[in-house]
């Protein structure tokens, strides 16, 4: 099984953690520490959320900064619309900012938030019935 790490640099470990932790996220305990954050997304996909300083010596060059402008945009599916929608409105209430406004299609339906320290995240749930194979 292959399995994908998506790093993302953070400014305080700690409060990333409690606000992933407060979508509904756990974390490996034995991959995690001060500095480091290994949030389990599903049973192959991991996000570890680093210290800027831990991450920086994994890039070369400067350490960009979500704040000031997307670095990255994360997609992650939801099983129906309300779980888009319950997934943003816990973000935004737990320190998130807002992001886009929802779009929705009739296959398709999307919302998004910002982490505090500005990354951005597009949940998105996909009607299956219009998936073309």
């Amino acid at each position: 099984m292959r399995m994908l790490f998506v790093n993302l640099p953070v400014r305080d470990v700690a409060a990333a953690r409690s606000f992933y932790e407060a979508l509904g996220f756990t974390f490996h305990r034995l991959d995690s520490d001060e500095g480091s954050a290994s949030m389990v997304v599903d049973e192959s996909i991991v996000v570890r959320l680093l210290a800027r300083d831990r991450f920086a010596e994994l890039v070369t060059g400067e350490v960009g900064d979500p704040a000031s402008g997307p670095t990255v945009l994360l997609s992650l599916t939801a099983d129906t619309r309300e779980d888009v929608d319950d997934l943003v409105a816990r973000a935004l209430g737990s320190g998130g900012g807002p992001w886009l406004p929802p779009r929705d299609t009739a296959s398709d339906h999307t919302g998004s938030f910002t982490d505090p320290d500005g990354h951005v995240w597009e949940i998105r749930w996909i009607d299956q019935l219009h998936v073309v194979n």
